[in-house]
């Protein structure tokens, strides 16, 4: 398949592009710099976006404990009333939303690990553009975000005992 006019074109900008970028390093550095100034910015809505989820998947956690804590104890006031069927009933409702429970904690640790890698390609950027140290709002949202990370997977590990 031949070229077409528009790849052509597209050729020749990028061999101009490249032309001029040699010839006035400068430039070049910065159009360096706003890619790596983007690629951070989209890393850090990444982030954020991750950190929303975690929080709504702790949300849902919080709803489901209460419900599994409120059918257990429609469960037991069934089976002490005599009425094995419908506690039992009650138990099969609670397996189900044990299994919801299961999936969320393992969207979460799923969440965990994506976040993991945004904040290691965070890092990257900044140690690539030369800005290692961060500024004191850049910190703090890493620690925050490390802080409730951690809590996350304590609070995982407690309740898969």
């Amino acid at each position: 398949m031949s070229p077409t006019w528009l790849d052509e074109l597209e050729q020749s900008l990028e061999e101009r592009l490249s032309a001029f970028l040699r010839a006035n390093p400068y430039q070049e550095m910065l159009l360096q710099q706003q890619h790596q100034q983007d690629r951070s910015q989209s890393l850090q809505k990444q982030r954020q976006q991750l950190q929303q989820e975690a929080e709504d998947h702790r949300r849902q956690l919080l709803k489901l404990a209460e419900s599994v804590k409120e059918w257990r104890s429609r469960a037991d006031r069934a089976r002490t009333a005599g009425a094995k069927e419908l506690a039992d009933r009650a138990d099969a409702h609670i397996s189900k939303l044990m299994e919801q429970g299961r999936q969320i904690w393992s969207a979460l640790d799923a969440l965990g690990q994506r976040f993991a890698d945004v904040e290691q390609q965070i890092e990257s950027v900044l140690k690539d553009s030369g800005h290692g140290t961060s500024s004191l709002e850049d910190d703090w949202a890493r620690f925050e975000a490390q802080h409730d990370l951690d809590r996350l997977r304590r609070e995982s590990g407690q309740s898969r005992h």
